[in-house]
């Protein structure tokens, strides 16, 4: 039995007679030479067969022109994106995908499409309108370009998974379903939970401090839910966040050094990464040490004086960064204490403001993380301060009432710098199957 070989693995066995198996990506018919593109998941291959004899059944595909392949099983004919194994000669040929082609085919049909794609899935560029891609996710996602983005994302996970592994960090998984819609920020969807009240977790953050008090350094990759009615090209109902927490920090500087450490492991995944060529992305350069300046001075040189930045003010200050530091990267510290969640530290040497800080990244907010309290008394007291009840929070504040050391972390989601990165237009042409608004389906 022949072994399945890649696309891209088709110049390194020349002269070799290999089988690969994939989606007929485009068909060329000539008078005496017919072309089959085959697309497998590491890119495409060429395969050389004989011209179409006269009189050729019609592709399986409705429209499509005459494109009987010999070899092909009686009355089966494959045409643009049926599924096919094909056996050949791995020849060499500059101008094929890879520098090498398959030729004297012998090509088996494994599965027929019974309707055309929504738009041509090989031609290079996307003429579909978004909704369309998003209606026909499944099938739309095929074309490579669409795809690529959900590469670059996958890259970014490994890398970032991979620099906190280094770091000692160990991988967690929170439940999702929670009891108490207890964190400040953002709305919550309910569910009927065994016909109790429960809610989709907005993150998973309640649950990895409570982890730096087993494992002092943890992090997740998972879903959070925000039921927030946004319909911007930037905000998505479901998402996912990349998280870490760490025990036994100075303040706030120590997790942003870890931050960068870990943007810094996801950029490096992603080069190399085919999807960048194809793409054409540019990657951004990680600073040995990323930038900061603290909200006041943000606001000054924005002359905007809201107790939060704005969307305008946030790229304002990227481009200051790249101007004045060489940096797509900026941390903002020292958001006040009335904008961030009730388990933040203060900043001791400045009233009203935090050890809390916003990464932005080529004019978007990608990232927000600080210190947060870690004494008992000091929680019973921020709620306190907020009129908030203890009792939804007695579960939490069980790991703080047993000692736990100062920490930090953050969160940072993915589909918005996924669609920074691949510079989309809209967060949901970086994110699979999104959820926002008006979108629950496919």
């Amino acid at each position: 039995m022949i072994s399945r070989v890649l696309s891209a693995e088709l110049a390194e066995h020349a002269g070799q007679r290999v089988t690969i198996a994939g989606w007929v990506h485009r068909r060329r018919r000539l008078k005496s030479v017919t072309f089959l593109v085959v697309r497998d998941r590491s890119g495409l291959a060429q395969v050389v067969a004989p011209g179409v004899a006269p009189g050729a059944e019609p592709c399986a595909v409705p429209g499509a022109e005459p494109c009987a392949v010999p070899g092909a099983e009686p009355g089966v004919v494959p045409g643009e994106e049926t599924v096919v194994r094909v056996t050949g000669v791995v020849t060499a040929n500059p101008q094929a995908p890879g520098g090498a082609e398959l030729t004297e085919p012998e090509i088996e049909v494994l599965a027929e499409p019974t309707e055309a794609p929504p738009f041509d899935l090989y031609r290079p560029v996307v003429a579909a309108a978004l909704p369309t891609i998003l209606d026909h996710a499944p099938v739309a996602l095929r074309h490579p370009r669409l795809r690529a983005p959900l590469e670059i994302s996958a890259a970014s996970v490994a890398g970032f998974r991979r620099a906190l592994d280094r770091l000692g960090f160990t991988e967690i998984h929170t439940p999702k379903i929670v009891a108490s819609a207890t964190e400040s920020g953002a709305n919550v969807f309910g569910i009927d939970y065994f016909g109790r009240p429960a809610y989709l977790a907005q993150s998973p953050q309640f649950y990895k401090q409570a982890m730096v008090g087993v494992f002092e350094r943890v992090y997740e990759v998972g879903p959070v839910f925000r039921a927030e009615p946004h319909d911007t090209v930037r905000h998505l109902a479901q998402y996912t966040s990349l998280d870490a927490e760490l025990g036994f920090v100075r303040d706030h500087r120590d997790v942003m050094a870890v931050l960068r450490e870990a943007v810094a492991g996801m950029v490096e995944a992603v080069r190399g990464q085919p999807a960048v060529d194809l793409l054409d992305v540019t990657l951004p350069e990680v600073p040995a040490e990323i930038p900061a300046i603290h909200f006041t001075e943000a606001q000054r040189l924005t002359n905007e004086f809201e107790p939060d930045l704005s969307p305008d003010q946030e790229r304002w200050l990227s481009e200051w960064a790249v101007r004045e530091h060489g940096s797509e990267f900026l941390f903002v510290t020292g958001y006040p204490m009335a904008k961030r969640p009730f388990y933040t530290h203060p900043d001791p040497l400045r009233e009203g403001y935090s050890n809390g800080f916003d990464l932005l990244f080529r004019g978007v907010e990608l990232v927000t993380g600080g210190q947060r309290l870690h004494r008992h008394q000091d929680y019973l007291d921020a709620l306190a301060a907020r009129g908030e009840d203890v009792g939804p929070y007695e579960g939490y504040l069980q790991a703080f009432a047993h000692g736990m050391p100062p920490h930090g972390g953050f969160a940072l989601g993915l589909e918005r710098w996924t669609a920074r990165l691949v510079g989309a237009a809209n967060i949901r042409q970086a994110t699979l199957f999104p959820r926002d608004l008006h979108r629950l389906s496919p």
